[in-house]
């Protein structure tokens, strides 16, 4: 029997993409699992899929950037499931474009969205954490937040403070009971790149994973706690590398782009 059965989980970003897949990928390890996004509908579709597993699934349509219905959120869990045990930070948007065409105005939305969200969600569950004892807060930044790529400029910013902010929050919750983790995927197939605004078209290189994937990469550290995750475990030696020797980095991409 997995040692998750029974726990609880509130996954944002949940309506697809890595969000649903690690929504779904959680339920059939017998996690109860609130799924929090915009789309109603596509949330309700998702939950559709987890209820024939069988398993359980309360739809909870939200933006993370409003912190009161954030907060409203996690008081319904409670209300239904008495305890969050794990809370999936997901949700995220990008951007593709030139540093010089990226307003402030695109910055702030982007900090909204991928690390304010973060913020008051994860204030929002940490105390029924605390008081238990026990818990995981789990991140999902990307490798742009270990390296900057080009044209995304204002996307690394906000996934460099992101992993900042989880790393500095890990050693604030240490001796706690409660975990914190950041996942680290590289380019996944979703509708995130598709959807997302675009004032330059980036060029595509290295591999390419699914969000199921990462679903089951982010499943294992729910079971057993760490402080990073590369769903590809060669990017953990770009990130390395990326520190060691920055401008080998440079070169190296730099002959990427331009095959």
């Amino acid at each position: 029997m997995s040692v998750l059965v029974g726990k609880v989980a509130l996954v944002t970003g949940a309506s697809s993409g890595i969000g649903a897949a690690t929504a779904k990928a959680l339920a059939r390890e017998g996690v109860r699992v609130a799924l929090l996004a915009r789309r109603e509908e596509r949330l309700e579709e998702v939950a559709d899929e987890i209820r024939r597993l069988p398993g359980h699934a309360l739809v909870c349509p939200a933006d993370v950037t409003d912190p009161a219905a954030g907060r409203t959120v996690v008081e319904r869990v409670l209300g239904q499931w008495k305890r969050i045990d794990i809370l999936v930070n997901n949700a995220g948007q990008g951007i593709a474009a030139p540093f010089e065409a990226t307003t402030p105005e695109e910055l702030r939305a982007l900090m909204e969205v991928n690390l304010v969200g973060v913020l008051t969600l994860t204030q929002a569950v940490l105390p029924g954490m605390l008081q238990h004892a026990s818990g995981h807060i789990i991140n999902v930044s990307s490798v742009a937040g270990r390296r900057g790529v080009p044209l995304r400029s204002a996307y690394n910013a906000t996934k460099f403070a992101l992993v900042g902010m989880s790393e500095a929050l890990r050693m604030e919750l240490s001796g706690t009971g409660v975990h914190v983790s950041i996942v680290y995927p590289i380019v996944t197939k979703t509708e995130f790149q598709a959807v997302e605004p675009k004032k330059a078209e980036p060029k595509r290189y290295g591999p390419v994973q699914t969000a199921e994937q990462v679903a089951n990469a982010i499943v294992r550290c729910a079971r057993r706690p760490r402080p990073e995750v590369y769903p590809y475990p060669p990017a953990r030696i770009l990130a390395v590398l990326s520190a060691l020797a920055p401008g080998f980095v440079d070169w190296m991409m730099a002959r990427l782009l331009r095959r």
